[in-house]
């Protein structure tokens, strides 16, 4: 979620959540028939408490956006004619939607999955048989270049209700893994470029790079981040960063750190690469703010996968490109066929949109508090 409490607008709690979803759904967010994170996830990330919850889902109500259904959860009914989805969903083919009626029947309750640890292997063949179903012969035509757009939709709907980055499918690009994500980005830069890293810092970075005729600049690292004066001397104008627990580390970027490295992209007319690998699973009742989302003047390039949130085995993650960095892939590189099976791309997409991955992402978090404090 991305919702703030500010306890000095003069406005209660309640109608601040309030106020905030109606802004969410209206601007396609949560989109018709989708479903609202559960009470207890929006009470534990406003800091509210469900009472206070529970008076703002009333509101959404009885106004007309949503549908409390008994054991199932809320679900968004607002369809206005003044419904504008062009900034995140322009793209979505419409025979790709599911019913309000088919998403309820299948969700799963906290409760069900409070008792699994990883992430739920009932659930992802129950998901698997869904698309085999749902989708039958698409599966076996070729997926677009850069992915398929119901997966490219979806995330950004998930990035817009988790992170606030609001983007277009057309910056959504889907490959199989980070590495293979960094030698796309190899490419797109200018030819033998100097790209400062994290020192230490996972190993297949500074491989991926080199491999592409790229020399890496190791870079320190403190408590905090990148070492200050080390970052100012070197002669790199492209930053490749890790602010959310660096390998092998576990150092976070605070937000000074983070503002600083956009401060330094800012002078040199750089460009930061954004590496959130595990971003998602903070005990923080907070996601981490990405940089990405903190700055429009910077060239940031945004990168994370599935395969620490779901499993390893699952070779699929995805680049959000800044906007004025599209066009020029897309003539140098957007001739690549997408490396992700079509039908993973289909599944990833029904976790999604069904809110099993949000949920599954959730339960760790919670998990992850517990066992702090019960230590």
């Amino acid at each position: 979620m991305n919702i703030n409490i500010d306890e000095n607008v003069g406005k209660a709690a309640y109608i601040q959540i309030y106020e905030a979803l109606v802004s969410d759904i209206v601007s396609g967010i949560y989109p018709y028939g989708s479903k609202l994170p559960s009470k207890r996830v929006i009470a534990a990330d406003t800091e509210t408490s469900v009472i206070t919850v529970e008076h703002a889902i009333t509101l959404l109500n009885e106004e007309g956006y949503t549908r409390s259904k008994e054991r199932s959860g809320v679900f968004v009914i607002y369809k206005g004619e003044d419904f504008n989805q062009k900034q995140l969903n322009k793209d979505l083919d419409p025979g790709q939607k599911e019913s309000f009626e088919e998403k309820s029947r299948e969700d799963y309750t906290e409760e069900e999955e409070e008792k699994k640890g990883e992430f739920s292997l009932s659930i992802l063949t129950k998901t698997m048989r869904r698309v085999i179903l749902d989708y039958g012969d698409k599966l076996l035509v070729k997926s677009p270049n850069h992915g398929a757009i119901k997966l490219r939709n979806e995330i950004c709907f998930y990035l817009a209700r988790s992170r606030g980055i609001n983007i277009s499918a057309k910056q959504v690009i889907i490959g199989s893994g980070a590495e293979y994500l960094y030698g796309l980005i190899a490419q797109l830069l200018d030819n033998k470029s100097t790209i400062a890293i994290e020192n230490p810092s996972y190993n297949k970075i500074r491989q991926v790079y080199e491999a592409m005729g790229h020399a890496c600049d190791p870079l320190d690292m403190t408590d905090s981040g990148i070492d200050s004066k080390q970052l100012e001397k070197t002669k790199a104008k492209v930053l490749h960063v890790t602010p959310f627990n660096s390998f092998p580390t576990g150092i976070t970027a605070d937000i000074s750190k983070k503002n600083e490295y956009l401060n330094w992209a800012r002078k040199r007319d750089g460009i930061i690469i954004e590496d959130n690998f595990d971003s998602e699973l903070t005990v923080s009742r907070k996601l981490e703010e990405p940089l990405f989302s903190m700055a429009a003047d910077v060239n940031v390039i945004y990168i994370n996968t599935f395969s620490r949130t779901i499993a390893p085995s699952l070779r699929l993650g995805y680049m959000i490109l800044p906007l004025n960095l599209v066009e020029e892939f897309n003539e140098k590189l957007g001739f690549y066929s997408c490396t992700v099976p079509t039908f993973d791309q289909y599944v990833i997409a029904r976790l999604l949109e069904s809110g099993d991955y949000e949920r599954h992402i959730n339960r760790v978090r919670r998990q992850r508090r517990n066992n702090l404090h019960n230590f």
